[in-house]
């Protein structure tokens, strides 16, 4: 266990989190990663991150709210106290289609990941702080932070995507109310927004997308990387948004920006 900064992100094997995963480790922080199942992907996440810090993988389904405490405590345990939590894990649809054919079974699955259990997980995190503070550990802490990734789903609606617009919605507001709770107790939480980013989640997606960006659906005719996202937690986790709270940060290539 050592004095430096500790992040865990969740959902990091691939994709968005592993690209935060590494942008963390390069600022200093040492890194604890959660996913459902053990896998090669985690295990190569695990040792790209030792190169530069200290990593630990935690099995953990998100889902399972009986098992957050015991996530945090395994990690706190092996690293020392959470310092940055990133609410990265996410489930899209089962299927796209006609909202008039959503099942309840992909519909609580969405909201049972992306939005049940990243609520109650940071309501863990924001306790753990709390009773700390209440017996006088936390004084000479580093700053903390929450950063949420949501979607731009949170804002635009996506009718063939229902379910995961809602769950997105619904975990953009608890970021919202979180953040005005977490203010007294020193965290800082954010909330981030990416667009059209390139990743194995999208690839399916990519074709059809390709031609509507070249014609203006976003401002930036091209796919946004992990890394972009990746850069712009390190931001927000190391400071670079001071006297914000619940800022919702779009990482979207202007996707969001009212035109006409």
């Amino acid at each position: 266990m050592t004095t430096r900064p500790v992040a865990l992100i969740t959902g990091g094997r691939r994709g968005i989190g592993k690209a935060i995963a590494l942008a963390l480790a390069d600022a200093g922080f040492d890194i604890a990663i959660t996913d459902y199942a053990p896998s090669a992907e985690l295990d190569d996440v695990c040792n790209a991150v030792a190169k530069i810090s200290a990593s630990l993988a935690v099995i953990s389904d998100l889902a399972l709210i009986t098992g957050h405490d015991q996530l945090l405590e395994t990690v706190e345990s092996r690293l020392g106290p959470i310092t940055c939590l990133v609410n990265n894990a996410g489930v899209s649809v089962e299927n796209r289609g006609d909202i008039l054919d959503v099942t309840p079974q992909s519909y609580d699955r969405c909201l049972n990941v992306n939005t049940r259990g990243t609520f109650f997980l940071t309501q863990a995190y924001g306790k753990r702080i709390a009773s700390r503070r209440t017996r006088g550990l936390q004084a000479n802490h580093p700053a903390l932070s929450v950063i949420t990734i949501t979607s731009s789903n949170a804002v635009a609606a996506s009718p063939e995507r229902s379910e995961y617009c809602i769950s997105k919605a619904g975990a953009s507001m608890a970021t919202t109310l979180f953040a005005l709770r977490f203010a007294e107790l020193g965290i800082s939480v954010y909330e981030v927004q990416p667009g059209f980013i390139e990743t194995e989640m999208t690839a399916p997606s990519k074709a059809r997308y390709d031609n509507l960006m070249q014609g203006g659906l976003t401002a930036i005719h091209r796919w946004g990387t992990a890394q972009e996202v990746g850069k712009t937690v390190r931001t927000l986790a190391t400071g670079g948004l001071p006297y914000s709270v619940g800022q919702a940060v779009k990482v979207d290539g202007g996707l969001l920006v009212h035109k006409y």
